[in-house]
């Protein structure tokens, strides 16, 4: 966390208080008022939670009022009553929210989880509950680390990581065996320091948090591969006289593939859906919206390029360049990650001639593109240079057979080979 302004300060409306990191992206938080910043609750590099005071503020334009009176004697157990409550100078800044207003926080009761969550029932948010049970995790298990005894995603992490390494877990009370329930053998214990020079360098956040989701979705969904080809050569022309035409866009293949992706998801709506929590049910979807992994200094992240096939391909080079920039300045917000029915993870600015995506849950399938190649390919006369797009689809198998995820990757390598089709 950044602290934007200090004691004494005076702030505008919506003038930016502190500058807050997540696991995947920054946000500001703004003033909600004008005034003058009296104290100041929080400094660099704090966490945060929602409901924490980051200021008080003397808001501008406003008196300081007296207490309200007590009731008479009369009725000592009716609580102080103003009629009228008037406004107070010294607010406090929540993020997120606008101040309380009639009451100043130093006449708020202390915060006590017990109080929001009575009895033995955990302090955790639906999402970190949720992130639990899909980890398998009993999150009564779990001691939370935030302010109140919250528990947040990184406990969650961190209660796995230390079951896993310590060879147990408990799950609903009771231990499973070591590697989570998957009969494994405890991870290796090594002092590397022994054979040679070493270095440790802590994995990035983004890394930690994508880390427990893909050793998740690999370990609970069982990945098949179907690898295709797609004649681009005509698409390739095409691509580079229409960057030619719009100079001041960057025009890549992906802006095709991911046209290309909706027309196949719209004709094998399989595709296009998602297993319910009881694994019974498969949610099909009736929007377009398309996940991007962009490759970032601080590891891989997924935003959601909503609606693609309400959009053409000039408006989608121009969403594609500005979300992938918010990206790697870790500027995504919450709405921007979620979402998505289909992910792309392209390659083909780098090289290789195949690979296996993991499925990004709660999605069934997710399309690997590598770097095209100029290969022979005979016409029915002779052989001809053309340029080949190595595709890669990984498939939930419970959700897609063999044949289908076959006839999905044939479609759309016809869709790539023929541009006349993106227009259908």
């Amino acid at each position: 966390m950044e602290v934007l302004v200090k004691v004494g300060d005076t702030i505008a409306k919506d003038q930016s208080l502190v500058t807050l990191e997540s696991d995947k992206a920054t946000m500001e938080v703004p003033a909600p008022f004008a005034g003058v910043i009296r104290e100041l609750k929080v400094k660099v590099g704090d966490e945060l939670s929602e409901g924490d005071v980051i200021a008080i503020v003397d808001a501008a334009g406003e008196a300081a009022a007296p207490a309200p009176a007590p009731a008479p004697a009369a009725a000592p157990a009716a609580p102080p009553v103003a009629e009228k409550p008037a406004p107070i100078a010294a607010r406090g800044v929540l993020p997120g929210n606008a101040p309380e207003g009639d009451v100043p926080p130093t006449a708020r009761p202390p915060f006590d989880a017990k109080i929001v969550m009575p009895g033995d029932v955990p302090y955790a948010s639906p999402a970190v509950r949720a992130f639990a049970r899909e980890l398998g995790v009993d999150i009564q298990q779990v001691k939370g680390s935030a302010r109140g005894g919250r528990i947040v995603r990184e406990d969650v992490a961190a209660y796995v990581k230390h079951a896993l390494a310590s060879g147990a877990r408990p799950v609903g009370g009771a231990p499973v065996p070591a590697g989570g329930g998957l009969n494994l053998l405890p991870w290796p214990k090594v002092d590397f320091a022994k054979f040679g020079e070493i270095e440790e360098k802590p994995l990035s956040r983004i890394q930690k948090i994508s880390g427990a989701n893909l050793a998740r979705n690999w370990a609970m969904i069982p990945h098949v591969t179907q690898h295709e080809e797609a004649d681009i050569t005509e698409l390739e022309a095409f691509r580079k006289q229409l960057g030619a035409e719009n100079k001041e866009l960057k025009l890549t293949p992906l802006v095709f593939q991911m046209k290309a992706v909706v027309a196949a998801l719209k004709a094998f709506p399989q595709f296009n859906a998602s297993l319910d929590a009881s694994g019974e049910k498969l949610i099909l979807k009736k929007y377009f919206h398309i996940g991007i992994a962009v490759d970032t200094p601080d590891g891989l992240v997924v935003p959601v390029i909503r609606d693609v096939d309400k959009k053409g391909l000039l408006d989608l080079a121009r969403e594609l360049g500005e979300i992938s920039r918010k990206a790697r300045e870790k500027k995504l917000g919450p709405n921007e990650m979620s979402g998505g029915c289909f992910s792309i993870s392209s390659l083909g600015g780098i090289g290789g001639t195949a690979f296996t995506p993991i499925v990004n849950a709660p999605e069934v399938a997710i399309l690997g593109v590598s770097k095209a190649a100029i290969k022979p390919v005979w016409n029915g006369k002779e052989f001809a240079p053309r340029l080949l797009l190595p595709l890669s689809l990984s498939y939930d198998h419970r959700v897609i057979d063999g044949a289908l995820a076959a006839r999905f990757a044939v479609f759309l390598a016809n869709q790539l080979g023929d541009i006349r089709r993106l227009l259908l």
